[in-house]
């Protein structure tokens, strides 16, 4: 049986398919109302609470003209009764056109395509992966600069268990970046990732300190400290307050400087900078039902 195309990681689109997905969203950001997907039925089946991600791909099926079912936690599934993951996917299969899906098991979204009869889209699966916050954090990119290429990113806070810089520095490898690495000792980028960007030869530079950079960058890319990734309570309580950027913070910035974080932020973020020329994430959380928009029709064949 030939699979359906899934988009699990972010390796599983090639640079003209990423590049299409982007150019796709732009469309559907000057013209958002579309319905030639009507009469098909997507599964949002969230294993894990959701607001941004659920949300936008939500509305995303809606303004395409599909329609929605599926659930924001398991609580209420099968699995709660035992069910393997797979037969949930088997079963979900014969009811839908496509399966979106957010689990807390790293590698659960390609447990779920490799037994779906349709295109499974992972909307993150624990610490792993989250393809599609990379495909709406390259489109805030690129919106904000008017391109992708040499771009300096500093990405910064939890960069172990942090799923969205592990797929933002796959993707971004394509258009010659510099990246910064700003993290503790204890949150710092997995080795796997650092041999990925030295194999492709792509320049990289590790800090702990944010200050160090704040003036380099093109993206400043601010991120939560997971509480519940962490195995120990007392591995979080070391951390979690390590990084606060300010407004004051930000006086010597570039002028083209642009702040990005998938959200939700805790305290990695002062409010004062919401008024800043430099912030863009809750722009960035919008265009996300652009680019969802365009994943889903991609996906299933119509653009």
């Amino acid at each position: 049986m030939n699979m359906p195309k899934s988009l699990i990681s972010i390796k599983d689109f090639s640079k003209d398919e990423i590049l299409h997905i982007l150019n796709v969203a732009e469309e559907f950001e000057t013209c958002r109302e579309q319905n030639f997907l009507a009469g098909k039925v997507i599964a949002c089946l969230f294993f894990e609470p959701s607001t941004r991600t659920r949300l936008s791909f939500e509305s995303a099926v809606n303004r395409l003209g599909a329609r929605v079912i599926g659930f924001p936690d398991n609580r209420n599934t099968s699995q709660a009764k035992g069910e393997t993951l797979e037969d949930t996917m088997r079963i979900i299969s014969n009811y839908v056109d496509m399966i979106v899906m957010r689990h807390p098991q790293a590698g659960a979204a390609a447990i779920a395509a490799s037994v779906a009869s349709v295109p499974v889209v992972n909307a993150g699966d624990g610490p792993n992966e989250h393809p599609t916050q990379t495909l709406l954090d390259l489109y805030s990119i690129r919106k904000t600069q008017g391109n992708l290429e040499n771009l300096t990113v500093n990405m910064v806070g939890d960069l172990k268990y942090g799923r969205t810089v592990h797929s933002l520095i796959e993707a971004l490898h394509y258009f010659h970046p510099h990246f910064i690495m700003t993290a503790p000792q204890e949150l710092r980028m997995p080795r796997e990732y650092l041999e990925f960007l030295e194999k492709k030869g792509v320049t990289f530079e590790e800090t702990d300190r944010i200050e160090e950079h704040l003036n380099d960058c093109d993206i400043l890319y601010m991120t939560r400290i997971q509480q519940e990734r962490f195995p120990e309570p007392e591995e979080y309580a070391k951390v979690k307050d390590v990084y606060k950027l300010t407004a004051s913070m930000l006086e010597g910035a570039k002028p083209n400087l642009k702040i990005l974080h998938p959200l939700p932020r805790v305290g990695e973020i002062a409010t004062d900078v919401d008024a800043t020329p430099y912030a863009y994430y809750f722009q960035q959380a919008g265009n996300g039902m652009y680019v969802r928009m365009a994943i889903i029709s991609y996906l299933l064949g119509y653009r």
